[in-house]
């Protein structure tokens, strides 16, 4: 019974496999150094968003989680060539550790609005916008005002450029997802 519910199908794993292959080619793109912060702007948290609206909070979540076991047994998966609990426990930690819920909290709240008929694509972006990009700030920022000695204010108040930058990669996210939920290979809405 409880293999049953731990297995996945071959479809599955192959939706999850290429997902973590998104994730880890959007961390191929360099971060943008802001100099005040010692957190760059990146395009990696846009695939922590799509697994969690386009696979669902049980396969989303899976992936993100694989995706993060692999970067902390070393492999330099993240922005910049990084990788290896030293950056999971750095400046950036907090960020990254808010990735580990995104999936399952996007993915259920998706599946809550669905339920009760909210299909439109304002309802979708405000879920995405929520959990993907307030959520992750707002972890992020308690984690790097204990990493950098300062009081909470000043910590949220350096991420607010990421908020606007953020908003735009939701918008394109929800965009994005809109269209491929369409095509039979994602169409999980688990």
């Amino acid at each position: 019974m409880i293999r049953e519910k731990i297995s996945l199908s071959i479809h599955e794993m192959t939706v999850v496999a290429m997902m973590v292959a998104i994730i880890a080619v959007l961390g191929a793109v360099p971060g943008i150094p802001l100099g005040f912060i010692p957190v760059p702007i990146i395009l990696q948290n846009m695939g922590i968003m799509i697994a969690g609206e386009l696979l669902g909070p049980r396969l989303g979540t899976i992936a993100v989680w694989l995706f993060l076991f692999l970067v902390v047994l070393g492999l330099p998966l993240l922005s910049g060539g990084r990788g290896g609990m030293v950056t999971i426990l750095g400046p950036t930690g907090g960020y990254i550790f808010a990735w580990l819920f995104v999936p399952l909290l996007i993915g259920l709240s998706l599946k809550l609005s669905w339920y009760y008929g909210m299909t439109q694509g304002v309802t979708e972006f405000l879920i995405v916008w929520l959990w993907g990009v307030i959520f992750v700030e707002g972890v992020g920022a308690i984690w790097l005002a204990n990493q950098l000695h300062t009081t909470l204010i000043a910590a949220l108040t350096s991420n607010i450029l990421f908020v606007f930058g953020d908003t735009i990669k939701a918008l394109i996210v929800v965009s994005i997802t809109r269209r491929l939920r369409h095509i039979k290979a994602f169409s999980l809405r688990r």
